[in-house]
C-alpha cells in the first residue's frame, strides 16, 4: 500500500511540475538546457573513463605480447636443447598466455564499441531519439584496432632488435 501512496504522490508532483512548466515556458527551456548540459557532462566523463581504460588495456596487451614472445623463445631454446618436458610445460604456459591475449583483444574491442556508442550519443544534441541500440561491430580496419596493432608491431620490432643485439653471434 505504501508503494501505491508513493506512486500517487509522485504522479501528483509530476502533474504540478508539468502545469508549472506549461505556464512558464522560460523555465521549461532552462530545465531542458540544464538536462542537456548534464547529459553532455555525464557522457564526456563516461568517454574519458572508457579512453583511460582502453589505454590501460592497450598497455597491458603490449606487455603481454612481450611476455608471449619471451615464452616462444623459451620453448624454442628448450626444444633445441632437448628438454622436451620443459618445452611442453612452456608451450602450455604459452597457450594460456595466448588465450589471455585473445580475451584482452576482445575486451579492447568491446571498449572501442562502447566508446563509439558514447561518442555517437554526444553528437546527438537532444539525446537519443529512440532507445539506444548496441553499436554495430567495428569494421576489421577500425582506427582503434589499427592503432593497437601498430603498437603491437612496434613492440615486436623492439623485441626483435633487443634479441638481435643480445645474441652471442653479434
Amino acid at each position: 500500500m505504501s508503494g501505491s501512496w508513493f506512486e500517487q504522490l509522485e504522479a501528483q508532483l509530476d502533474r504540478q511540475l508539468e502545469a508549472f512548466l506549461s505556464r512558464n515556458p522560460d523555465q521549461r527551456h532552462l530545465l531542458d538546457a540544464e538536462e542537456r548540459q548534464e547529459r553532455q557532462r555525464r557522457l564526456s566523463h563516461q568517454r574519458l573513463q572508457i579512453q583511460m581504460q582502453a589505454d590501460s588495456s592497450r598497455q597491458a596487451l603490449l606487455e603481454l605480447a612481450g611476455e608471449i614472445t619471451q615464452w616462444q623463445q623459451r620453448v624454442g631454446r628448450a626444444r633445441a636443447a632437448g628438454a622436451l618436458a620443459l618445452a611442453d610445460q612452456a608451450e602450455a604456459h604459452l597457450r594460456q598466455l595466448m588465450g589471455l591475449g585473445r580475451d584482452r583483444w576482445q575486451a579492447l574491442h568491446d571498449l572501442g564499441s562502447s566508446l563509439r556508442q558514447v561518442e555517437a550519443e554526444l553528437l546527438e544534441p537532444d539525446g537519443p531519439a529512440a532507445p539506444s541500440t548496441p553499436a554495430s561491430p567495428p569494421e576489421p580496419g577500425s582506427p582503434d584496432l589499427e592503432q593497437a596493432w601498430a603498437r603491437f608491431e612496434k613492440q615486436q620490432d623492439l623485441e626483435d632488435l633487443r634479441r638481435s643485439r643480445s645474441s652471442p653471434g653479434s
